[in-house]
């Protein structure tokens, strides 16, 4: 990978930070809330009389709000590691092959560290 260059202006890659930072910021922010959020349910409902309807209702949003979590966090990881990539000066390149991955990619999804085909091959 070293030696290589991700053909990226200056401009970009710095507009790319402010991207990245505003996208994090939103991220831990809305995962904050949902948290919050559920807490106050939780407690709203601790002192009702639940209903297995009720219930199997609460199971099925847990399990929809583990699930979004999940990929937040996975989300987050991703944008840490390319902020970590643009200090280190790598950012537009692929951390599995070393390869450039396409400014239209980065412009879509900013936190991209990976190819397309890396990235299918991972969500595999």
């Amino acid at each position: 990978m070293a030696g290589q260059s991700s053909g990226l202006s200056d401009d970009f890659i710095a507009k790319q930070r402010e991207r990245l930072e505003a996208l994090r910021r939103d991220l831990l922010g809305d995962e904050a809330g949902t948290i919050a959020g559920e807490r106050q349910q939780q407690e709203a409902r601790s002192t009702e009389a639940g209903e297995l309807e009720d219930d199997a209702q609460r199971i099925a949003q847990d399990i929809t709000n583990r699930a979004l979590l999940d990929v937040n966090d996975r989300r987050i990881n991703d944008i840490q590691r390319a902020l970590q990539k643009i200090a280190e000066g790598t950012y537009g390149l692929s951390d599995e092959s070393g390869d450039p991955i396409p400014k239209a990619r980065l412009e879509v999804m900013p936190e991209a560290i990976l190819t397309v085909e890396e990235q299918s091959k991972r969500e595999a």
